[in-house]
């Protein structure tokens, strides 16, 4: 249950974060709107997954998946631009991420 909980904040961390781009500095109700109770799923679902599983890697998890995602929708739906540092850091990112899951998950 806890994993789903992880899964649920992440999935609502890159809604509420690709409609803090629509809501252009929170100048437009729905997508500001959007975002806020985006945000408020995220934490309170992160909040109870952390109570099963180790923060840090929890966390670790959360944020990979979450820039992963985040630079693919800037990339593909904001079309903006993806530099090879950029790939490359990203890389760096789910490398450590997969690190951590792999010997950090002692509770």
């Amino acid at each position: 249950m806890e994993y789903l909980l992880l899964i649920l904040a992440i999935g609502a961390e890159i809604v509420a974060t690709t409609f803090l781009k629509y809501s252009e500095g929170f100048t437009k109700l729905l997508p500001s709107l959007v975002c806020l109770v985006s945000y408020i799923i995220c934490y309170v679902s992160f909040s109870k997954a952390v109570t099963k599983i180790n923060l840090g890697v929890a966390y670790a998890t959360w944020c990979g998946v979450g820039i992963v995602v985040t630079a693919l929708i800037s990339f593909f739906v904001f079309k903006e631009k993806l530099t090879i540092s950029g790939i490359f850091g990203i890389i760096c990112i789910v490398t450590g991420c997969v690190v951590l899951n792999l010997n950090g998950n002692s509770h």
